[in-house]
């Protein structure tokens, strides 16, 4: 699990294709002190796993299901992208939950400055996303922790602080460039378990009495969440 809170820009320095599947080489610094094989890397927002590194650098694998929906596919040699380790229990939360499971990408509409800020806009490539993007809700733009601060159906828009802006890639993205999104996992969790409630058919038995197995309106009210 990681915050959403970049901590160094890396590197590209190799990339080895064979059809869908990379293998990719990555300067880093700051990621790699205390690295263990094994360990989890965001890279632009994804979860990848560390295959083998040294103090400069650290190589990682990426299946083709993780080529075909991210903008990882994208990079080239020098390429920069986010990277940030996995949360540590005994570290601050500083961020929002981010999983590296990107939900897909977005490509940038518009970049525009706003006094201190700059802000970006972003339209999903899936268009179901909205269901999760509101206002004021969390995302996760390459990897990066950000509040949405306006979505109509199709778009949305995020503000840059000039910090984020300077230790983030998204310094280096224009119009037209594509960037990782992942929706807050606490939306996606409470859709699916109203959606199973809605959804279940088969009774199971419990104390001598038949229910419907599911979470729905009836059995929040009943237990006191309405």
């Amino acid at each position: 699990m990681f915050t959403g809170l970049v901590e160094e820009i890396g590197t590209m320095k190799s990339i080895n294709r064979q059809g869908e599947a990379m293998l990719l080489g990555i300067s880093a610094s700051v990621v790699t002190e205390g690295l263990r094989l094994g360990d989890s890397i965001s890279v632009n927002g994804v979860c990848l796993t560390a295959i083998s590194f040294n103090a400069t650098s650290f190589t990682v694998d990426v299946m083709p299901q993780t080529y075909r929906n991210t903008n990882l596919k994208d990079l080239k040699l020098g390429s920069r992208v986010n990277l940030e380790r996995a949360m540590a229990a005994n570290g601050r939360f500083g961020g929002h939950i981010v999983q590296g499971h990107a939900d897909g990408t977005g490509t940038i509409r518009s970049i525009n400055r706003d006094q201190n800020a700059v802000v970006y806009e972003i339209k999903p490539s899936n268009s179901s996303l909205f269901k999760y993007i509101i206002p004021k809700g969390s995302i996760a733009v390459d990897g990066i922790s950000l509040t949405v601060v306006e979505a109509n159906a199709g778009s949305f828009k995020i503000s840059i602080i000039p910090h984020t802006l300077a230790q983030t890639v998204l310094a280096f993205k224009k119009p037209g460039d594509t960037v990782n999104l992942e929706c807050d996992i606490l939306g996606k969790y409470v859709e699916h378990m109203l959606r199973f409630g809605q959804l279940a058919e088969n009774e199971v038995e419990q104390d001598g009495q038949k229910r419907t197995e599911g979470i729905d309106v009836p059995f929040l009210a009943a237990n006191g969440f309405m």
